[in-house]
């Protein structure tokens, strides 16, 4: 491999995560202002303008934190546990396509770190492993309401597992392709969210219950687990679990993009392209996905403070006996009628 792909990739990466990074940081304000909002108040506005400096001064207090270790005999589990969580949610967005080719001295740059070819299986993988950094820290707690909300997050993840992956195959099918650099071509035309309105319900549910977010946080159920797996965590650790949160909710959010909203795709941008450039049509591009990606973080916000938890059983039942057979007969109608038009 070239030096200077190399640079350029190492150059995305720290681009991607900083956006990532800054993103989680202010969808803790967003929320907060989000729920303010919904509930008649004005929420955070007294740290800098509008409250723009709020982000930044909950994280200082909580990174100067006391550290805090339980008494357990696994305390390296008890901290590799958040650092899996931070690091996972952070890989999805490896192979997000964020935009076409970029020109610039007539050289080509790809906004994207890896176009693998499995990339749909890839965001599968990352997503199996999710489940270790909560499990592992409610474990090694040393605490009965961490662990039991380590092994409710497993279960509920597990199971939610199962009727995403369905889904994916649906798109699969239709694209012909696991590379989501294609499936964005795909939608070039027309978006999947259109062609397949079953198919993105499924999955939109199903990334709530990935993402531990609200109606299906059960795992950190402050009425009977007091905070789950976060009980015995403090200062930076704690920090990882928040920040690995938003951040997979910023991936989540941009992986749906990209799956049924065209991802960089926008109405006009052979036009664009045509008369104003390669590169304004794909400034426009990262725009347009960026755009996406947010609208669907505030999604997650707005349900949230609207919608409260369910119960467990409530939660597997929906999981097991109502998206995991809807998952499977959509796959059979995708794939019927895939057959025909063909």
């Amino acid at each position: 491999m070239e030096l200077s792909l190399i640079i350029e990739k190492f150059v995305f990466i720290l681009i991607i995560f900083g956006l990532t990074m800054g993103v989680a940081l202010y969808a803790t304000l967003a929320e907060r202002k989000v729920a303010g909002f919904l509930q008649d108040r004005l929420g955070p506005n007294r740290a800098g303008l509008f409250g723009l400096l709020q982000p930044i001064c909950d994280g200082t207090k909580l990174f100067s934190k006391e550290e805090f270790f339980p008494n357990t005999p696994n305390k390296v589990l008890f901290v590799v546990g958040p650092a899996v969580s931070m690091i996972v949610s952070l890989l999805g967005s490896a192979v997000i396509p964020w935009a076409d080719k970029f020109v610039i001295a007539g050289k080509e740059y790809i906004p994207q770190v890896a176009d693998v070819n499995v990339a749909v299986l890839y965001v599968v993988a990352v997503l199996g492993i999710s489940v270790y950094g909560i499990v592992l820290g409610g474990w090694a707690s040393n605490n009965k309401y961490s662990l039991i909300g380590s092994i409710r997050a497993g279960a509920q993840m597990i199971s939610y597992e199962l009727a995403m992956g369905c889904a994916l195959i649906a798109i699969v099918m239709t694209t012909g392709s696991f590379s989501l650099k294609d499936i964005t071509l795909h939608q070039t035309s027309v978006w999947n969210v259109f062609v397949q309105p079953l198919t993105f319900i499924i999955f939109l549910v199903c990334s709530f219950a990935e993402c531990n977010r609200t109606p299906f946080d059960l795992a950190e159920c402050e009425s009977e687990l007091v905070n789950g797996h976060h009980t015995e965590f403090s200062s930076l650790k704690m920090g990882f679990y928040m920040f690995s949160e938003y951040a997979a909710m910023f991936f989540s959010s941009a992986f749906i993009s990209v799956l049924f909203f065209g991802g960089y795709n926008y109405p006009g941008m052979s036009w664009v392209s045509e008369n104003w450039g390669v590169n304004v049509c794909n400034i426009l591009a990262f725009a347009s996905i960026l755009v996406k990606t947010l609208f669907f973080m505030f999604f997650y916000i707005w349900v949230r403070w609207s919608i409260p938890r369910f119960r467990y059983d409530q939660l597997m039942k929906l999981g097991w006996k109502i998206l995991l057979p809807l998952a499977f007969v959509n796959i059979f109608i995708v794939g019927i009628v895939t057959l025909l038009i063909d």
